[in-house]
C-alpha cells in the first residue's frame, strides 16, 4: 500500500482516497442515523389531527417541517408571517400545526396553524373523503340517532351505530373524545356541506389487519395473552388482537364455577392457552380456549390423599336426582349418592336431605383418579369420627361404636335425625325411635 508521504504518491491518488473515505464516512452516518430513527418515521398522521414538529427549512414558498413522517410537512409561508410581512419563525423552531390534506403523491402532510373555515375546510374535508384519507374530530353533542362531531372547524354528523365497534348505549360517555374517523358522505349543500362519518369502518379495517396477523402466530396448545370482552352464561369471549376466542366456564378453573363473572369481569386481562382451532360456519375460525390449564391439577395424587375408608369434612356444591356433590378439597368434588342420604328410608330428591352449602362429615368409599370420580358415604361418627394425623386405627375403632355414646347432634346425618350405627348412612327409621319411647314408657311403670 502506498504511503503519501512516499515519494511516487500523487495529489491524483490522494484526492481519490480522500473521495473514498469521505463516502464511507457519511454511509456509516446515514445509516447511524436511519437505524436510530427509522421508527420514527414511520409515523402516520391523519388529516384533522394536530401535530407537533421542529422547523428544517424556510423556503420561498413554504416552511418544511419535521414531524416524523417519511417526507418533510411543508406549511404555506403565509402562515407564519406577521402584519408587517415579515418571518417569525426560524429553522429549529419547534410548532404545533393542524393536518389539513396529505399530497397525492408524496404522502407528505400539509399543515396549517389554525382550522382552516368555510370553503377552505369544506375543500379539506372533500379530498379527504375522496382519497379515504381518516380525519380527526372531537364530539361535541348528542341527538337523536347520533352524535355531533366538529372536524377541521366544521361540524359533521355521526350515526350511533357507526360510533363504535359495538353497541353504545350511553353515547353521552364519548362527549369531548377526539377521535379518528372516515368520511362516508359528503355533499355540498348550501353554506356548509353535509358530512357523515364512521369511526366504525377504521375499527374494523383495524381489528381486521390485527386478526390476520394474529391468525399467523396461533396454534394449538400455546399460551397467550388477551382480555375479557364479553360475559355470558356458558363462558367468556377473550380479545386475542382482532380475534375472539371462547373460554368455556368449564375450563375458567378446576374449581366449580357456576357463573364466569364470579371470577372475571369485562376489560381484564388473562393468559389462556389454546384447545382448538376449528373453521366456523362464517368462514371465521372458532378458537377454544383454557385457564385451568395453565394451573396444577387437584386430582393429582388424589389416591394417596383420599384413600378409601378416610375420613373428611366437606361442603355440598350442587345437587343431581342421583346424589349430592360434596366438595372435599378445591377443585375435588365426590359424590354422596342418594342411596347414602336415605338412613334407610326413600328419598325422591337428594334436596328432602341436604342443601347446597351445608357441611358434611363423609368418609371415601372409592376413588378413580383416572376418571375423576370419588364416591363418599355420610360419616356415621361425624366430628369425632374424623381421621386425626398420629391416630391409631384402635382408637378410630373405639370412636366409631355408637352404643358407647348417647346420640348427639354430632351424630346426626344431613337431615338431623339422630344415627342408629345401621349401615344406611346415620339415619334412625321412625320404628327404632317410637321402639326406644316403648321400652322407657314400660321401665317407668315398672319402677313404679
Amino acid at each position: 500500500m502506498e504511503n503519501p508521504k512516499q515519494p511516487g504518491y500523487s495529489e491524483e491518488k490522494r484526492t481519490v482516497a480522500d473521495q473514498a473515505n469521505d463516502e464511507q464516512d457519511f454511509g456509516a452516518l446515514l445509516a447511524e442515523f436511519e437505524a436510530g430513527t427509522g421508527d420514527r418515521r414511520d409515523r402516520k398522521v391523519k388529516i384533522g389531527e394536530k401535530v407537533q414538529g421542529t422547523i428544517v427549512a424556510v423556503g420561498e414558498d413554504n416552511v418544511f417541517v419535521d414531524v416524523g413522517t417519511k417526507a418533510e410537512a411543508s406549511l404555506a409561508l403565509d402562515e407564519v408571517r406577521d402584519d408587517e410581512g415579515e418571518i417569525t419563525v426560524a429553522v429549529g423552531d419547534e410548532i404545533e400545526a393542524l393536518v389539513v390534506t396529505l399530497d397525492r403523491e408524496t404522502g407528505a402532510p400539509v399543515l396549517r396553524l389554525k382550522a382552516g373555515r368555510g370553503a377552505a375546510a369544506a375543500e379539506e374535508l372533500r379530498q379527504a373523503y375522496a382519497a379515504r384519507v381518516p380525519v380527526e374530530g372531537t364530539v361535541t353533542g348528542v341527538n337523536k340517532g347520533g352524535v355531533e362531531v366538529e372536524t377541521a372547524g366544521l361540524r359533521a354528523f355521526c350515526p350511533i351505530s357507526q360510533l363504535d365497534s359495538h353497541y353504545v348505549d350511553q353515547p353521552e360517555a364519548y362527549l369531548g373524545r377526539k377521535l379518528t374517523f372516515r368520511i362516508t358522505r359528503f355533499e355540498d349543500s348550501g353554506r356548509t356541506p353535509n358530512v357523515v362519518l364512521s369511526r366504525r369502518v377504521l375499527l374494523e379495517e383495524e381489528a381486521k389487519a390485527r386478526a390476520e396477523e394474529t391468525r399467523r402466530t396461533l396454534e394449538v396448545g400455546k399460551i397467550v395473552e388477551g382480555t375479557v370482552t364479553s360475559l355470558t352464561n356458558y363462558g367468556a369471549f377473550i380479545d386475542l388482537g382482532g380475534l375472539e376466542g371462547l373460554l368455556h366456564v368449564s375450563e375458567i378453573s378446576h374449581q366449580r364455577v357456576a357463573h364466569p363473572e364470579q371470577v372475571l369481569e369485562v376489560g381484564q386481562p388473562v393468559r389462556v392457552e389454546i384447545l382448538r382451532i376449528e373453521p366456523g360456519k362464517d368462514g371465521t375460525e372458532r378458537i377454544s380456549l383454557s385457564r385451568k390449564a395453565l394451573d396444577a391439577d387437584p386430582w393429582d395424587g388424589v389416591a394417596e390423599r383420599f384413600p378409601e375408608d378416610r375420613r373428611l369434612r366437606g361442603r355440598v356444591v350442587r345437587l343431581a336426582p342421583f346424589g349430592a356433590f360434596v366438595e372435599v378439597a378445591p377443585g375435588v368434588d365426590g359424590l354422596l349418592h342418594i342411596s347414602e342420604l336415605g338412613g334407610g328410608r326413600r328419598l325422591a330428591h337428594p334436596k328432602e336431605a341436604v342443601t347446597v352449602g351445608d357441611e358434611l362429615d363423609v368418609k371415601v368409599l372409592s376413588v378413580d383418579p383416572e376418571r375423576k370420580r370419588l364416591s363418599l358415604t355420610v360419616d356415621r361418627n361425624g366430628e369425632e369420627g374424623i381421621e386425626e394425623a398420629g391416630e391409631s386405627e384402635e382408637s378410630q375403632t373405639e370412636a366409631s361404636r355408637p352404643a358407647q355414646r348417647q346420640p348427639s347432634r354430632q351424630d346426626a346425618g344431613p337431615s338431623g335425625a339422630p344415627s342408629t350405627g345401621s349401615s344406611g348412612g346415620g339415619f334412625a327409621a321412625l320404628g327404632d325411635v317410637l321402639q326406644g319411647l316403648k321400652e322407657n314408657l314400660e321401665k317407668r311403670e315398672n319402677e313404679a
